[in-house]
């Protein structure tokens, strides 16, 4: 699939299952794409490419990849999709190897990752964006996709080049004014879905239908949207139907909570359901179903752990 904007060098820092679909979809259109994660998957796409197992295409995507954080340099955008608890540290390995007029697009949860790597990368282009896709490493080197795929990203000097980049490449994209309050509607999302599915070890489609999910699902999700009413955010759209439709469009999906606990890795919890919880405190909401399904995932990585 050739794409029919400029080639751009493109590096994705964090390649895990949102990077890599992202990366490869870029590469799959023509662009110079380099993926930077663990030695693991980055030693499978050396040697065989990146598998793609989409629901419209299943292919192995040549692209370069490497273990090292000096693999960005010269590139023109950097996808930056590390986990949550990683950002200033990934951002600072980051910043020596940065070409100048790069633009870094955070591919991440929660809602203050950009601000957060913008206080490590000082006069850099960071732009945040919202990811809506559902996607797992299903092995090394192997990325499944069980749906969706659309970006929201927020104005930048570039954000018309890389939008163009990615809609041609397969990426439905939209700029946005109001990323901010975009990026709590999907934090909202996690809110709902992610710890549920982590502690039951259920796809969506399945967790949805179990008693008592959907009325649990819309206590955290009403202390969510309070919680942002205190802190002046405008939410986009419809929350309600946008819960809904995730489990309809995405119902084999396990949330990241649920892969990492399921790997045995921390989860990114406290920027979810934590953030909410601590948010909710510092503007006088209370939020006690957020605060169990925080406190619950902290016990099954606990458990994991010993």
């Amino acid at each position: 699939m050739a794409s029919t904007s400029p080639s751009l060098s493109v590096a994705v820092l964090g390649a895990g299952a949102v990077g890599c679909y992202y990366g490869g979809m870029l590469a799959r259109a023509g662009h110079r794409v380099t993926l930077i994660g663990r030695p693991q998957h980055i030693r499978a796409i050396q040697a065989n490419g990146l598998r793609m197992q989409t629901l419209s295409f299943d292919e192995s995507v040549p692209l370069a990849a490497s273990t090292e954080a000096s693999a960005v340099a010269g590139a023109d955008l950097v996808l930056f999709a590390v986990k949550s608890p990683d950002t200033e540290t990934a951002g600072a390995q980051l910043r020596p190897h940065l070409a100048p007029g790069a633009v870094v697009l955070c591919l991440q949860n929660g809602v203050d990752n950009a601000e957060r790597l913008r206080a490590v990368l000082p006069g850099v282009s960071v732009a945040a964006a919202v990811v809506y896709v559902a996607t797992e490493m299903a092995g090394p080197g192997h990325l499944r996709h069980h749906g969706r795929g659309e970006l929201v990203i927020e104005p930048s000097p570039r954000s018309d080049t890389v939008a163009q980049a990615l809609i041609s490449a397969g990426v439905p994209t939209m700029i946005s004014d109001n990323v901010r309050g975009a990026l709590w509607a999907k934090l909202i999302l996690n809110c709902a879905y992610n710890a549920l599915s982590a502690v039951s070890r259920l796809p969506y489609g399945e967790l949805v239908q179990r008693p008592g999910v959907r009325d649990v699902m819309r206590d955290a999700v009403d202390e969510c949207c309070a919680v942002a009413a205190a802190d002046g955010v405008t939410l986009p759209g419809d929350v309600d139907a946008a819960v809904r439709l995730i489990a309809e469009t995405m119902p084999t999906q396990f949330s990241s909570t649920a892969q990492d606990l399921m790997r045995g890795k921390p989860s990114e919890i406290d920027h979810l359901n934590g953030f909410i919880v601590r948010r909710g405190a510092a503007l006088g909401v209370p939020t006690p179903a957020n605060r169990v399904l925080w406190a619950v995932v902290k016990l099954a990585e606990g458990a994991a752990a010993s």
